[in-house]
């Protein structure tokens, strides 16, 4: 197949649409993401039936039981799905919002509007649930999107890709907007790497190696979504059943995801009666603790830690623990380690919690919460299209408003400048 043809096709399309997609009224996109939400529920059984034929396969390749988590989907993960279109809708649409506005000496009125990126090339793995929250955000925001999930995953997001276009085009989004690459072959994502002057930005969505090789090797501008070594910091005043309680959440309600903790650091002070309580907690869970020297010493089942084990995304239910010798310790570790996305620390020293929300470097900060919130659904966003690392041009859990840019209307009268 000749893929560069075939992509700059799609491109080509999806660009033309998006200049008619990104004057649409509001409520056209609305009804478009309702009607979205709706083919998805009344569609289920088509979508589960290809997800099983996903699963089957990846099961037969021996893929880990984390992988297998986030390619898996049912009827409560299609309803989350759904939901998040229709939380998309009612939205406030950013596109036309004013956002600065002045009048110079010389008579010249400035502002300066929110307007779309223009055409979004999402890359991603064995997470069907991002096909149906990149679309709806692309589309609420103005965007074209092509979309181009991982090969294992490819029977559920053509079935969810399917469905939402057709839902689309039939209320209102114009023809090409959202668009699937149905082949795998990975020279697809390196022709889509360099279609510059028809995509404005590409965005991956996955692990290391995969963000790695699209930064390194595209001439489309790139934001860069997180892996995510998180960290928990227990602090010496930290109300210890809290403590527990949120390590617990942030390692295993979902441990194959970006926003669960890795490594947990614990204040020397209390790290004798806190880890027992946090390591029979965590055996609940069938989570391997994995220590640093003082940490086995009082907790001899755990693993030795190695070097390696520090800046590990696991993924998997697998977490690392160090004894620490105070804040500043702590903040430093995670400042060395971190990959920039989500950090927590559980005290009841407000001056402690207002220091560590100040010196640790990423992009969500949590006192006496888990990481797991950090989520465009729970932060209020409808869905996310990534959780940024990066500061240029977005960071943390991008929404309707990271998918825009900015243009500035100048009304003038005559003047001209000397």
């Amino acid at each position: 197949m000749d893929f560069e043809a075939e992509m700059k096709k799609k491109a080509e399309a999806a660009r033309a649409a998006s200049r008619k997609l990104s004057v649409l009224p509001t409520g056209v996109k609305n009804k478009a993401l309702l009607a979205m939400a709706e083919a998805l529920e009344k569609r289920s059984s088509v979508i589960l039936a290809a997800n099983e034929q996903d699963l089957e396969e990846a099961r037969q390749k021996g893929l880990k039981r984390s992988y297998l988590d986030r390619l898996m989907l049912n009827e409560s993960r299609i309803s989350q799905m759904a939901e998040g279109l229709r939380q998309t809708a009612q939205l406030p649409d950013p596109i036309s919002q004013g956002d600065y506005s002045a009048t110079r000496p010389n008579g010249l009125e400035i502002r300066r509007i929110r307007v779309p990126l223009g055409v979004i090339g999402i890359i991603y793995e064995a997470r069907p649930n991002v096909t149906a929250d990149a679309a709806g955000l692309c589309l609420k925001s103005g965007n074209a999107v092509i979309l181009r999930g991982g090969s294992e995953a490819i029977r559920s997001n053509t079935a969810i890709s399917s469905l939402l276009a057709k839902a689309a085009y039939e209320n209102g989004i114009p023809e090409g907007a959202l668009q699937f690459v149905e082949f795998t072959d990975r020279a697809a994502v390196d022709v889509m790497t360099h279609l510059s002057g028809l995509l404005d930005v590409i965005i991956p969505r996955g692990g290391a190696g995969l963000i790695k090789h699209i930064v390194a090797n595209s001439s489309v501008p790139v934001i860069e979504t997180g892996t995510g070594v998180c960290h928990t910091f227990v602090d010496a005043s930290a109300d210890q059943a809290m403590a527990v309680d949120i390590a617990v959440n942030a390692k295993t309600s979902h441990p194959s995801v970006c926003n669960a903790m890795e490594t947990l650091l614990v204040h020397k002070a209390i790290a004798a009666e806190f880890l027992p309580r946090l390591a029979a907690a965590m055996a609940e869970k069938h989570v391997e603790l994995r220590g640093c020297e003082q940490a086995c010493a009082i907790c001899p089942a755990m693993i030795p830690a190695t070097e390696e084990d520090w800046s590990a995304e696991y993924g998997d239910l697998i977490l690392s623990v160090k004894v620490v010798e105070d804040i500043q310790a702590a903040i430093s570790h995670i400042n060395r380690y971190n990959t920039g996305h989500s950090e927590a620390i559980v005290t009841t020293d407000i001056r402690n919690a207002h220091r560590f929300q100040r010196e640790v470097d990423a992009a969500a900060v949590y006192v006496n919460a888990s990481t797991r919130f950090t989520d465009g659904f729970e932060f209020g966003f409808g869905a996310e299209i990534g959780i940024s690392t990066q500061k240029l041009h977005a960071r943390g859990p991008m929404g309707l408003m990271e998918l825009t840019s900015t243009k500035y209307l100048i009304y003038g009268e005559g003047q001209v400048r000397g």
